[in-house]
């Protein structure tokens, strides 16, 4: 289940976010500071999970999201509650099904996902070697199902995603077009990575095909795999694919989807042992979760955008993130 390089992936997006501190982390962008606003931020640190058994670790990691997810914001007294929002560095793109599962629960119903990648991760544990499957259980309760390129499926099949969710940045080589036409039945609209690479689009053109699509209404759970980036510009990830957006690129359409209703995101697949002497591709991780954080503070819990550094003003008013 897990890429044996990518569980290390957290520590090394924690120590390439050394800089994000609250005194250094004014948004120019966003014109305030996401550390010092209104929101409450929380490093719940690392899910402990078996390395030995994929149904347990599911399992563990499947009731640590819907744990954390069904906790309160401390502004919620009095009021509607508020879950909280969650952005979880991986590890593997796996922990996506775990995360829908709990958002599913936690929001009442299916989840739209943004999902950049290289690749399609919609895959059909069907398409590939059925020697080892056991006849008698259906595929998605089959263990060898759940992998990091089976996860949407195994979520579809289990009625966690909403139809009109997006892929972008794809590039992935296919094993034939019956690949696309699983996909098509998945309810996905697929942005290749030649949309921004050779300006067809553009960032500003990719981003508003994305809004267009999803809006801002529904519950959205943001998922960034880092081979969404080209390898020479992030080349620690257990499967790179030339021909990917520069970081600048990516995280133009980041800041052009802010308005998204997003409720969860990830960034996932960094693997350090593969990452060159400078550790760009952590660098580049973190700054990812900059983006996102930035985003999801400016959106707010229940739909205010913060306007401006307004640490002070808004301290009576703290909500856990």
């Amino acid at each position: 289940m897990h890429s044996t390089g990518a569980r290390f992936g957290p520590r090394a997006i924690r120590a390439a976010s050394a800089r994000q501190t609250p005194l250094r982390s004014y948004n120019t962008r966003a014109a305030f500071n996401p550390y010092t606003s209104w929101a409450t931020i929380l490093d719940c640190g690392d899910i402990p999970i078996t390395p030995f058994d994929n149904a347990l670790a599911l399992r563990q990691m499947t009731e640590a999201f819907l744990e954390l997810g069904s906790r309160q914001s401390s502004s919620s007294a009095g009021k509607a509650p508020k879950p909280p929002r969650l952005l979880t560095l991986g590890g593997d793109h796996s922990i996506g099904l775990p995360t829908l599962r709990a958002l599913a629960k936690v929001h009442g119903q299916p989840i739209t996902v943004l999902h950049f990648d290289a690749h399609l991760d919609t895959w059909s544990p069907l398409a590939y070697d059925k020697t080892w499957l056991d006849p008698n259980v259906p595929m998605e309760d089959q263990q060898s199902a759940f992998t990091h390129g089976s996860m949407f499926w195994l979520a579809h099949h289990e009625g966690l995603i909403a139809n009109g969710s997006v892929h972008a940045g794809l590039r992935t080589r296919l094993s034939g077009v019956f690949d696309h036409e699983s996909d098509d039945t998945q309810g996905w609209l697929r942005i290749p990575s030649d949309a921004v690479a050779c300006d067809e689009l553009g960032s500003a053109g990719v981003a508003k095909k994305i809004m267009d699509t999803i809006g801002t209404e529904k519950p959205v759970y943001l998922s960034v795999d880092i081979d969404v980036v080209d390898p020479g510009l992030a080349p620690g990830t257990g499967t790179p694919e030339p021909g990917g957006w520069t970081t600048r690129e990516l995280i133009k359409v980041l800041r052009g989807v802010e308005d998204l209703n997003v409720v969860g995101a990830d960034i996932v697949e960094v693997s350090p042992s593969y990452d060159g002497a400078g550790e760009q591709t952590s660098l580049a991780a973190a700054q990812v979760v900059f983006e996102l954080l930035t985003s999801m503070v400016k959106q707010g819990l229940d739909g205010r955008r913060a306007e401006g550094d307004e640490s002070e003003s808004r301290e009576k008013d703290r909500e856990e993130l």
